[in-house]
């Protein structure tokens, strides 16, 4: 239940919200190429968002590419000021977390939307949340989930998002217990205060 309840309020934040944030953030991986053109044709639809952060993957993927410049190019990537890439390797998402906010804390971000298919985004999300408190950081974060069908074969393992969710609600409670996840309730306290001081930010319909 605080699974379900995990993903139904982090993925019912309002989506156009990541219109209006400073950063737009993928973290990569599963040769989902979908993640980072659903991010730049959204940074390249709105210039008034100051970066795009791309979080390296794990290069033990058979799917893995090296993140470059013209990697990105050929995606479609047309602005390249402001864009920050990850260049060590990040075998997991706590390693993706915690350079997400090392670059917040070191660009003076003010607030992040997080580029991920849906399967993935709640785990991601509270990854991000989690490692932004242990840094004494408190932004908006908002959620971007990339739009594609859970129909869709994953790249690295052929399976569906259908086949994921329960290995993706498995580790979040086994994460959770660690300390390594943002538990059910600093996420509800978290929610609170976004929905009190960011609320213009989460009602906010047009570029």
């Amino acid at each position: 239940m605080d699974v379900m309840k995990a993903f139904m309020v982090i993925l019912a934040l309002p989506q156009s919200a990541a219109d209006h944030v400073d950063a737009l953030v993928v973290p990569t991986g599963q040769g989902e190429e979908w993640r980072l053109t659903h991010a730049i044709r959204r940074w390249e639809a709105n210039r008034h968002i100051s970066y795009l952060l791309v979080a390296n993957g794990n290069p033990a993927e058979d799917t893995y590419i090296e993140i470059t410049p013209a990697y990105l190019r050929s995606l479609g990537l047309r602005r390249l000021s402001g864009v920050h890439l990850q260049a060590e390797p990040a075998p997991n998402t706590g390693l993706q977390a915690a350079w997400i906010v090392d670059q917040v804390e070191d660009l003076g971000i003010t607030s992040l939307a997080l580029t991920v298919s849906s399967y993935h985004l709640p785990r991601v999300y509270l990854t991000v949340l989690k490692a932004l408190s242990q840094g004494g950081v408190r932004i908006p974060l908002v959620p971007d989930p990339v739009t594609v069908s859970p129909d869709t074969a994953i790249p690295e393992t052929q399976a569906t998002a259908y086949d994921l969710l329960p290995g993706e609600a498995e580790r979040i409670l086994t994460y959770m217990n660690n300390q390594w996840l943002a538990t059910l309730e600093e996420l509800q306290e978290y929610l609170r205060w976004l929905w009190r001081q960011h609320k213009d930010l989460l009602t906010q319909t047009s570029a």
